[in-house]
């Protein structure tokens, strides 16, 4: 990391920075693509339980694991003030907390999945699917978060090449499982859409191995000594990571599971061809998503490394940098995927009526990129400031206040049916888009020649 000083120099480090989280993001996420194209090939039925399984494990992976993103700011901040000395134990600290993090979605899910899956009315197969398929995720969960801690440890320092070097070895991998245990290949019995979770599960460990083998291999981390000194468990550190990264994880929660409870809705409401048309949209704009999600991940890094060394200006330069970039990419996806519908429907099913009412589905999801790419970043960089109370407010009243009962009330009480929920999801976003630039304009104004880090809780 360095501090770039010309509007060209700070768009070159931001893109550098940028480029191997998007590719990291890309290759994460089709782990989770692969699982449902790849049971979409055995049955419709497996494909809707992966997809609905899918659904529900989405929330967990990116909003109980957003509380890891505090890694992110702190240790940017931290090397911007100059205090390289306290990060190795700190990230001891957040892995102790990974590992409770985890066990603790391990306990609760194993619980709670059957009976949700129950409230959805599904057909039995499909609800067997679903079950087990999230079941063979956990086997995989400490080892998720904990390599999570790890990739935000290095992505934090400007090694982004670290973690998209260590996903480009995976997915290959990933897919290969898939294919042995979808389809029961080389002496192994073929689980269906079952298969695909044991195989992504296998997958996060091989991550969790490769990153651990990067802190000893990498020269620019070795001198940290991970793994060799551990630093006795800290309630002081835990608490710093937990007020910060529990409202980052449950903004993330609450904008993810809006969508685990519109497919849930959508279970209760209408037929298994349209929650699955409904996955397939959703699927695959959430893949355009990982575009926005990159830059706000990137943006966190450059503004929190500027906002810990003072340079506050430069923090505001970035963030239009990064905002503008968002949006306008997000625009042109919109318009290209407008006229590729239909053929990238096809790319998850045969079903020409599950296809063509997908297709439908992706027009709506050409609307909310725009929304979701201005949220997304605005979000990003009032982490880099860690501030995080506010926005997890906003992110509560926009999704779960404004955006689910417009979907609601226009899915069961006006002609759009299905459609309906996806209007919600716009307007939600809309909603939050608004409110986070409402927030960063203050938070920007109330830092405005100032050059503390810690006083952001206090705007």
């Amino acid at each position: 990391m360095y501090h770039a000083e010309t509007w060209s120099e700070k768009t070159g480090l931001l893109f550098k920075i940028l480029w191997p989280i998007l590719v990291t993001q890309l290759g994460l996420y089709a782990m989770n693509l692969t699982d449902i194209i790849m049971s979409g090939w055995v049955s419709k039925e497996d494909l809707a339980g992966v997809a609905i399984g899918s659904s529900l494990w989405m929330p967990i992976i990116t909003g109980i694991n957003g509380i890891l993103l505090a890694v992110t700011p702190i240790v940017s901040q931290m090397i911007g003030s100059g205090k390289r000395n306290g990060i190795a134990k700190f990230i001891s600290q957040a892995l102790y907390v990974s590992l409770i993090v985890a066990l603790t979605v391990i306990i609760v899910g194993s619980f709670l999945f059957k009976p949700v899956i129950g409230l959805m009315g599904l057909e039995d197969k499909v609800a067997h699917i679903a079950f087990y398929y999230l079941i063979a995720l956990l086997f995989g969960i400490v080892p998720l978060f904990a390599s999570n801690v790890l990739r935000y440890f290095f992505d934090a320092q400007g090694f982004t090449r670290i973690s998209m070097f260590i996903t480009l070895l995976a997915v290959p991998f990933n897919v290969l499982l898939n294919y042995v245990f979808i389809f029961g290949k080389f002496g192994v019995p073929a689980y269906g859409g079952i298969g695909s979770g044991y195989a992504t599960a296998i997958t996060y460990w091989l991550i969790f191995i490769i990153s651990v083998v990067m802190t000893f291999k990498v020269s620019a981390v070795r001198s940290y000594r991970l793994f060799i000194e551990w630093a006795a468990p800290s309630l002081k550190v835990w608490k710093e990571i937990l007020t910060i990264g529990i409202p980052i994880g449950l903004g993330i929660f609450f904008e993810v599971s809006i969508f685990s409870v519109v497919t849930l809705l959508m279970g209760l409401l209408f037929d298994t061809g349209t929650i699955a048309s409904h996955q397939i949209a959703l699927s695959f704009s959430s893949l355009v998503f990982m575009v926005p999600l990159s830059i706000s991940m990137a943006l966190t890094i450059v503004v929190g490394y500027s906002v810990g060394s003072g340079k506050m200006k430069a923090a505001r330069q970035y963030s239009l940098l990064g905002v503008g970039g968002g949006v306008g990419l997000m625009g042109l996806s919109a318009f290209v995927l407008f006229f590729l519908r239909e053929p990238i429907a096809y790319l998850y099913t045969q079903d020409s009526d599950v296809a063509k009412l997908a297709a439908q589905f992706l027009i709506f999801a050409i609307f909310y990129q725009i929304s979701d790419a201005a949220q997304a970043s605005l979000l990003g960089v009032l982490r880099g400031y860690k501030d995080v109370q506010k926005p997890f407010l906003i992110a509560f009243v926009s999704y779960w206040i404004v955006g689910l009962p417009s979907g609601y009330l226009l899915a069961v009480y006006t002609d759009m049916n299905a459609y309906g929920f996806w209007a919600g999801i716009i307007i939600g976003l809309t909603f939050a888009a608004v409110g986070f630039l409402l927030r960063l304009m203050r938070v920007q104004k109330g830092l405005q020649g100032g050059n503390g880090s810690n006083v952001i809780e206090s705007v």
